[in-house]
Parts: structure tokens; sequence; C-alpha cells
């Protein structure tokens, strides 16, 4: 393994010799690293101390690459080159053509844009900076309260540095303290983004997978957010320190502590959108140390009224790390992402908790052969192999991977979103089935049920039709969140149950987030309970079961089920109101219908999960 290391390599456009700037969390600018980067211990600290990338070229030095004289690793291949393993980090690209388009509307084109940060408004930074609110309500008695050791991690926008508690319950408490400039603050934008980093931090608390927090300060200069103090290292640094591949038995010990800490953020309306073996830190040096996941700089809060973020302006300001969007629905309008592990939907500008779980697959799949499973010689050319290739299971080690770990990560890894598993999902895989762990509540059956109480009775009965047809292997993730749920004595669960199971994993973050509110509209549950068999129906995902190997033989079983018990003759109208369509889909919707006016297999299949058509086709009630 050759080091991974960082260095100042100016790259300019050239046409423009615009600067390439690195755009890291909260708005927050970083120029590349000019020293090598630690080889062990970083603690908590910013995400732009290692945001220049730490992956490497897939060639050793001195090596030419395999490919022919001027072809480059296509990602529009059927899947992406194998072997990409961790060596050195390859410089980055000049800007595209649209990345100098969106930093001319910036500036102005084409005059040179001044050096500095690039503000998130459009705005040059003027004196009007002066009126910017920069008092955050924190504590200002920080040098009363702590005693500042040495730095352990420096960014662009602030640094973090060893702390010891001098008084109250934290009194000579070895602590990690991140220090963010105000200074660097510069826009409305990178002060929101800062303290929403804090509430979130403040509101989840009571994992033991996530990062402690302790206090917020500010002085004049600098806030202060304090942390317990992680000296065990980065995941990279272990995952490095390894050859870059860890067995089977050693990933799953990784994989279950990160989807356990996902899944709680996910139950508490919190997305991370930063997912990246640099943001778990272990508690200590020891092989069997607890990991803790940190930097909640990207991190927001889902609102259950609008599940997907929805944007109306999309643009790469680098792509050799992040995006940069803005929320139409509500404000949102922060750094989203790390080329490597950034999921297809974020790059289609529409995406909510899912892209986490795109994330995780995409380090369970470095985890257990050591390479990347999207690779090209330019970061746009990553984006592009996020969208259109497939990972790589053919080379070597994955010929030697079990096909339960293989199943595993390509369930996590499937470009529909929808067919990918939530994180507590994941946590009953075959693949983690010999794990010790505990199954935590789901979010997502919370969402399923509220679509099947307004669902009509048609679409209530191919659902049950469905549920019948499950294996064991479905069954036990949806036994395991009925029993969460506390069923009472008759062995059925109302909509008390359901609120009973929220509290119980509650915090400030799920009232933040609103999470409760889905229980409003899981009113009709007032009148009525649900029994296991209901349950199933109601919790099952069409698209999760459609990503199965066994989906057509689980798919024509369900419909013989449906066949018995609730097919019935249905006319195009009444099936264009069921899926809410226009007459425009009517010439769709009549090769679902056979001959006796009743669904086919394939209009079953497809009535399952609606259809897809372009908008101008939808109906809007």
């Amino acid at each position: 393994m050759g080091q991974c290391y960082g260095k100042t390599i100016p790259t300019t456009d050239n046409d423009n010799d615009i600067p390439t700037t690195i755009i890291t969390a909260a708005g927050h600018h970083h120029q590349q690293p000019q020293s090598p980067l630690p080889s062990s211990t970083a603690t908590v600290k910013n995400t732009p101390a290692r945001s220049s990338s730490p992956w490497a070229s897939p060639y050793p030095q001195g090596l030419a690459s395999p490919l022919p004289t001027g072809v480059s690793p296509s990602p529009a291949r059927s899947s992406t080159p194998g072997r990409r393993f961790f060596k050195r980090p390859f410089p980055p690209p000049s800007p595209a053509k649209h990345i100098k388009a969106s930093l001319a509307r910036r500036f102005g084109h084409p005059k040179q844009p001044r050096e500095g940060p690039i503000p998130e408004d459009g705005t040059a930074v003027e004196p009007e900076l002066q009126s910017l609110d920069k008092n955050f309500g924190y504590n200002k008695n920080f040098g009363a309260k702590y005693e500042l050791g040495k730095e352990i991690g420096r960014g662009h926008f602030g640094h973090t540095c060893h702390a010891k508690g001098k008084k109250g319950e934290l009194k000579d408490h070895a602590l990690a303290v991140k220090i963010i400039s105000k200074v660097k603050m510069t826009t409305a934008i990178s002060i929101e983004d800062v303290r929403r980093e804090v509430k979130i931090l403040r509101a989840l608390t009571g994992h033991k997978h996530l990062i402690h927090f302790y206090d917020a300060c500010e002085d004049a200069n600098n806030v202060y957010i304090v942390m317990e103090l992680c000296e065990g290292g980065e995941l990279l640094d272990r995952i490095l320190s390894r050859g870059g591949r860890y067995t089977e038995a050693d990933a799953k010990m990784i994989i279950v502590q990160i989807l356990s800490v996902v899944a709680f953020c996910h139950l508490q309306g919190v997305v991370h959108r930063d997912l990246k073996p640099e943001n778990f830190l272990f508690m200590s040096k020891s092989e069997d140390a607890d990991m803790k996941l940190i930097d909640f700089g990207l991190s927001d809060f889902i609102r259950p009224g609008n599940d997907k973020m929805m944007y109306d302006k999309f643009e790469f300001i680098d792509l050799s790390i992040s995006v940069s969007l803005h929320i139409v629905e509500e404000r949102l309008n922060d750094i989203v992402g790390s080329a490597y592990y950034v999921a297809p939907e974020v790059l289609h500008r529409s995406y909510s908790l899912e892209a986490d779980i795109w994330s995780i697959g995409v380090i369970s799949y470095i985890l257990l052969c050591g390479s990347r499973p999207f690779w090209a010689r330019t970061e746009s050319g990553i984006f592009r192999a996020v969208l259109r290739a497939d990972p790589n299971f053919d080379d070597i080690p994955w010929p030697s991977v079990s096909s339960e770990a293989k199943d595993f990560v390509k369930r996590l890894l499937n470009k529909d979103y929808r067919k990918r598993m939530s994180a507590a999902q994941a946590l009953t895989h075959p693949w983690l089935s010999s794990e010790s762990h505990p199954i935590p509540l789901d979010i997502l059956i919370f969402k399923l049920v509220k679509s099947y109480l307004h669902a009509s009775p048609f679409k209530r009965a191919a659902l049950k039709a469905l549920s019948k047809a499950l294996t064991e292997n479905e069954l036990i993730y949806l036994r395991a969140q009925f029993m969460l749920l506390e069923p009472n004595k008759d062995g059925r669960v109302s909509l008390d149950n359901f609120r009973m199971a929220l509290l119980r994993n509650a915090t400030d973050a799920m009232k933040e987030s609103r999470v409760p509110d889905i229980l409003n509209a899981m009113a009709p549950l007032s009148y009525r309970k649900m029994d296991f068999e209901e349950f199933c129906a109601a919790a099952i995902s069409t698209y999760q079961l459609e990503a199965l190997d066994t989906w057509e033989q689980i798919g024509s079983t369900a419909f013989e089920f449906f066949e018995q018990e609730g097919n019935r003759p249905v006319s195009v109208e009444e099936l264009a109101r069921e899926l809410n369509v226009g007459p425009t889909a009517h010439s769709i919707l009549r090769d679902w219908i056979r001959s006796d006016g009743k669904l086919s297999l394939l209009g079953y299949t497809k009535f399952l999960h609606g259809v897809t058509l372009r908008s101008s086709n939808t109906r809007h009630s």
C-alpha cells in the first residue's frame, strides 16, 4: 500500500484561469492540504481537514495504465473497472464548462474572481458582511469552563483541539473542541450551517455510536463545539492499515455499528448526508473499540410532509468534492455529499434518507474488497459512473466473497432509491443474521403504513395478496418491527401502539423534524386495530421486493392469491383514478386488463407500485 497524502497542485481553467476551489461543510472553503495527511490519531474534527480526496489512482506509481493510449476508463460501461485500490490521490481536474459557467454567474464574466471564499448567495464579499449577525446565543464563558490543549485536526474554516474541563461534571474530563472561526463565516448561509450543526448535535442524544455533544460556546472570534474525545483514529486509517480490505467477519462488526446509528438518526428524522470512512472515529486504539459517527455539518431534518427534498437549482461547484443544492419547499442551501459516496438521486436533485443508505453501500463495498465501486480519472467521471455504471462484482476478491455479502451490498447500491433496504431492514439481512444485535424501530414502517391506510380497498386487497407470498427472510424483518410496537394482548396494534413506540425512541431531534406528524396521517387507525397479517400487507414495499432475485416467483404466487380473493372487473377509468393519472395514461392501462375485465399478472404487478408518467400526464387533484 502506498501512503495516502495530499499536496497543493494548482489547477486552473484553461480559458479563464478560474481556480478550482473545494467547498466543504457549512459553505466553508478549503484548499488542498500542503502537508501529508496524518496516518493515525485524528479525532473529532472538521470535515475539511480531510476534504481533499484521499483516494488514489488505481495504478501503482510508475506503471502505465493498462488501457490503450488516449483511452480512459469509461463510466458508461456496464460496470466500473475493478481493482481501484487506494494508493495516491490524483490531482483535481480543471473545472468543466458547466462549473465555469456557474462561477461566471456568481462573479460576472469574464471578470477574474477575487481570492477567498465563494459566497453561497451569489454576491461578492463586500462591506455588507459587517451586518451579518454572528451572535449565536451560546455560552460566553468558554475559557472559564475549559482548558484547551494541543491541536489535533485543522481545516480551512476551523480546527479541533484537545481540551479538559475545569469545573462541574466535566472537570478533568478529556474532551475534543471544534473551533470555528467567525471571520470565515462570510454569508448568512454559513452562519446558519453552524447553527444547524449545533442544533442537531444537541438534539440527537442517547446512541452509543453517536458522538456525544457536551456544550456550545462562543466569543467574539469563534464558536466552540465541545464533544467527547475519540482517540482511536478514523475508520479510513484502519482500512488503509489493513491493506484496504476487511474479512467478512470484521466487516460485519463495522457495518452493524454504522447501520445501527444511521437507523437511529433516520428514526429521528435526521439525514446525515456525508457518510464516509473519515466520519467514523474509534473510541480507542483497541481492535474491538466502538465507533462514533461525527460531523453533522451537512446534516438536516427530513420533513415528513415532503419526504423528498426537491430542488429548483442544481450547480456543480467543484466535482472533486461536493454538490451545492437549493431547496424549493423549505430553505436548504448547503453542501451535500462527497464525490465517491454521493447517491444517484442527489445528482438528480431529489433525495431523502435513502441517500445515506447508498453511502453505506459504498463503504461496505470498500470494506469487503478494498476498492471503490465507482471510479474514474476525473471527479466528473466519478459522477457519471455513479449515474450510469454498475459496481464490479467479478474481479478478485469478489469470487471468494459469500453470496450473502454480495447480495447485501447490491441491495444497498441499487440506483433506484425505492429498492434499497432501510438501515433497520439491512440489520435483518441474512448476511448479518449471525451477528448479535438489536433491531431498531424503522421510520419506513410508519411511512408505509400511512400510505396503506389511505389506499383504496382494491389496492389494500392487492397488498394483502402480496404479503401472503412473502418468504421467511422477508417476514423476519416485519415480525421484528411488529414486536417493537408491543402488540396488545389480542395480538393486534392500534394507533396508540405506533405513538408509544415513537415516544420510547424520541429525542428532541424528532420534534424538530416533525416525525410525530406522521401519526396525524395515520388517523384511520384510531378507529380499528391491525393484526400481524394486515401489518405485513401495510408495511411491505413492492419496490424492495422487486429488487430480489425471487421477485418473479413472489409476484406470480401473490397473483394467485389475488385471483382467489381480490381480483375483480375494473374499468380503465377506475384504474386511472386509483393511480391518480389522467386520460393520457389510458392506453397504457388497457394493456393491464384482461378480456374478462380483471387485472392480468402484468397489470397486478404494475398496479402494486403505480405507473411512472411525465408530469404533464399526471392528474392533479
